[in-house]
């Protein structure tokens, strides 16, 4: 083959194969974005993915704790609550968390926010108004979320001490006795289920 044919077959090929690529990595990032649904879907708890996240200074405090690894919780059961402060069902959901917090802290359960999709200024003085006490980490593009497969907001995990998934809601929950039960079968080593 000449030179000029192979150039031109080259400059046809190259962007079919770099259209290929994209949609591979594409399909991989929505299979793991899936991977954690599906999982408890057939009964499986997932791990929790290896990501750290900045934390949220709740308020108008300027000072923050600094990054926050998910898997360094492990020794201590987590509800992992996904929220924006833009979401209605939110503001109802989250009063309930805090008193959840509060209840359940002394019996070693973490209740920890993960403001997604969302600006800070606006996240911050969400925490404020609602006197939000527990842990929040900041997931800005929502990439973290994507990662865990949420479909909205709110979305809440249930993590065991042992940093495994155990289940979720998966949108707002705003039966206080629901969220107490889910807490007690986190507590006990069951599963939560709406």
């Amino acid at each position: 083959m000449s030179r000029g044919r192979w150039r031109t077959w080259a400059a046809l090929l190259l962007p079919v194969i770099a259209l290929v690529a994209l949609l591979a990595a594409a399909s991989v990032r929505r299979d793991r974005a899936l991977a954690i649904g599906a999982a408890l879907a057939r009964g499986d708890t997932p791990p929790v993915p290896a990501v750290v996240l900045r934390a949220l200074p709740a308020g108008q405090s300027p000072s923050s704790p600094g990054e926050v690894a998910l898997r360094s919780l492990r020794g201590h059961p987590v509800v992992l609550n996904f929220w924006a402060s833009w979401c209605a069902p939110c503001r109802a959901e989250t009063p309930l968390l805090e008193r959840l917090a509060r209840d359940y802290e002394a019996r070693g359960l973490l209740v920890v926010g993960v403001d997604t999709q969302d600006l800070e200024a606006p996240a911050r003085a969400f925490l404020g108004q609602y006197g939000v006490t527990y842990l929040n980490l900041r997931d800005p593009d929502g990439g973290v979320g994507r990662l865990f497969g949420t479909t909205g907001v709110p979305e809440t995990f249930f993590i065991d001490a042992a940093g495994r998934i155990q289940g979720k809601f998966p949108g707002e929950q705003l039966d206080p006795a629901i969220w107490r039960r889910a807490a007690d079968a986190l507590l006990a080593g069951r599963r939560p289920v709406p």
